[in-house]
């Protein structure tokens, strides 16, 4: 079968795989029909991913559809539809037991620490599929990301009408800034690029946006807040130096939460730290109520995804145009891989 599999930082190869063995008595053999390419993809293609190795396959944004199930599964059968919930986890360590299976001691993310879906066929632990009758393939391959957002949001525990700062229009960003507005915050952006700015405003509803590049960030903070500064802060960014810098931003006794990631070590100023009694919280992955959650309100329209997908490319085409992808310039929000 056709795979795509980058061999090295800056170099996708299409390859042909053997086709998977059937499934176990817990499995599902899938058929892959959408991938959606994120800033995961683009860090790994770029040479910056944590947590990576190649040569690998990437794709954990995906829309499939069942082939085969093996003996024990009852969650789903042939010829359904579903959203992968791309974490294998172990299930018995110590983050497992406790309910929060998305920072497993032994985690395996798919396309980061195992091979993902840009192949044509994969066998996963049917657990992890989440189906729906409604949904569209685009829609299914979009709720990963989605979730990634609904999950930062969640933890950063968002309320009714407190002002939040989004860091990063890139589709993490813009899903957090999703799920913060649906929270009831009034949410401001920031980042360097009007076209996504333009895009959280006029499409997800941003209340206020800031364009780093050309506009004094504290200085319009203080204006837009009156003086307060948001109370709750989210860095998307996965930059080192905007991930400093986003110590400064948060009101006292706000929070402030990394959802993206990078290769390094983050310092901070400690007084500046201390005397506003800030929270700092990571947030990786999503769980698996946050798929379920997630569905249920694209099925009932409270989240419209047709505006996220800019770019379309069949399989045979798509590590071709991948390099153009991870250029801004593309304006790419969403590119997605059709199979």
């Amino acid at each position: 079968m056709q795979t795509i599999r980058l061999e090295e930082p800056g170099r996708l190869n299409v390859i042909s795989t053997e086709l998977p063995a059937s499934p176990a008595a817990g499995e599902a053999l899938v058929r892959v029909r959408r991938i959606g390419v994120c800033g995961t993809d683009i860090h790994a293609f770029n040479g910056k991913q944590p947590f990576f190795t190649y040569p690998r396959i990437l794709g954990h944004e995906l829309g499939v559809e069942v082939v085969a199930v093996g003996d024990a599964v009852t969650n789903v059968r042939p010829g359904d539809r579903c959203a992968v919930e791309p974490y294998l986890n172990c299930g018995r360590c110590i983050a497992c037991r406790r309910g929060k299976p998305n920072c497993c001691t032994a985690i395996q993310v798919l396309g980061v620490h195992a091979d993902g879906g840009m192949r044509e066929q994969f066998v996963l632990p049917a657990r992890k599929l989440h189906t729906s009758e409604k949904l569209t393939l685009d829609q299914l391959a979009l709720v990963e990301t989605l979730g990634i957002g609904a999950h930062a949001v969640q933890r950063a525990a968002v309320e009714k009408n407190e002002v939040a700062l989004v860091i990063g229009a890139g589709p993490i960003g813009l899903a957090v800034t999703q799920f913060a507005i649906e929270a009831g915050a009034e949410v401001i952006v920031l980042d360097i690029n009007d076209a996504r700015l333009e895009f959280c405003r006029e499409t997800l509803g941003a209340r206020h946006t800031i364009n780093g590049a050309n506009e004094n960030v504290p200085d319009a903070l203080q204006k837009l807040t009156a003086g307060d500064l948001p109370t709750a802060v989210f860095d998307a960014t996965g930059s080192p130096r905007s991930m400093a810098a986003a110590f400064d931003y948060p009101a006292h006794g706000g929070r402030l939460t990394f959802v993206g990631l990078f290769q390094g070590e983050v310092s901070f100023n400690d007084p500046n730290f201390h005397r506003r009694e800030l929270t700092l919280l990571a947030s990786r992955n999503a769980l698996p109520e946050d798929f379920t959650r997630i569905i249920q309100r694209i099925e009932a329209g409270r989240i419209d995804t047709t505006p996220w997908i800019t770019h379309r490319a069949d399989f045979g085409a798509a590590a071709e145009n991948f390099p153009a992808w991870v250029r801004p310039e593309t304006g790419v929000i969403k590119a997605m891989i059709d199979l």
